[in-house]
């Protein structure tokens, strides 16, 4: 089975939809996507949340979203509404996400 990583670094929100239509899409189709938030993407999640934008939540459903960067989050100013959303956040690698661990679990990368 194919196996993508969707690593979001930018903070716009028009991208981020073609990057939730990918990973729905993706995975509707039998490939396991994962959405890895990074980088001024983290910002996304409280309007994402608060508008209940749908593919957002459909994306979180069905468990796409693997996890959030720590230090970005905090960084950013965010950590704490980013602690709220049940995804897991993660700092493996300096306090981000590694990814490293995705391609040794067989996982092709994809950053927008």
């Amino acid at each position: 089975m194919r196996k993508i990583a969707f690593f979001a670094f930018r903070g716009n929100e028009m991208c981020f939809a073609h990057l939730l239509l990918n990973a729905i899409d993706l995975d509707s189709k039998g490939i396991k996507a994962l959405i890895v938030m990074e980088g001024e993407a983290v910002q996304l999640l409280k309007p994402l949340e608060e508008s209940k934008n749908p593919l957002y939540l459909k994306a979180k459903e069905k468990g796409l979203f693997d996890c959030i960067c720590r230090a970005c989050s905090a960084k950013l100013g965010c950590l704490e509404f980013n602690e709220t959303t049940g995804i897991p956040l993660k700092g493996d690698l300096q306090g981000h996400p590694s990814m490293e661990q995705y391609i040794a679990q067989g996982y092709e990368i994809i950053t927008l």
